[in-house]
């Protein structure tokens, strides 16, 4: 089974257009220098991949890093399995 994290990384790196082997978990989408409309794409693949709802604006979510993102994914999908 792929990981929840070769997957997000997967698609951040499909959606921007970008190698995937410049993708880290202290990278933010700013480094990675992509641009707020591929960021919304990587958004929406994310939660339609995962079949969840990504909490832009809840502080209590890290979705400014990459290893944010699959930290927030992660623990979405643990809520929605207990739920």
């Amino acid at each position: 089974m792929i990981s929840v994290q070769d997957q997000v990384y997967d698609i951040i790196a499909k959606e921007a257009s970008i190698e995937r082997a410049r993708i880290a978990p202290g990278s933010t989408l700013k480094d990675l220098e992509i641009s707020s409309l591929d960021a919304v794409q990587i958004i929406f693949a994310i939660e339609e991949r995962f079949e969840i709802y990504m909490p832009y604006n809840n502080p209590s979510f890290d979705v400014d890093t990459v290893g944010g993102l699959v930290d927030t994914v992660e623990r979405l999908l643990r809520e929605k399995r207990t739920a």
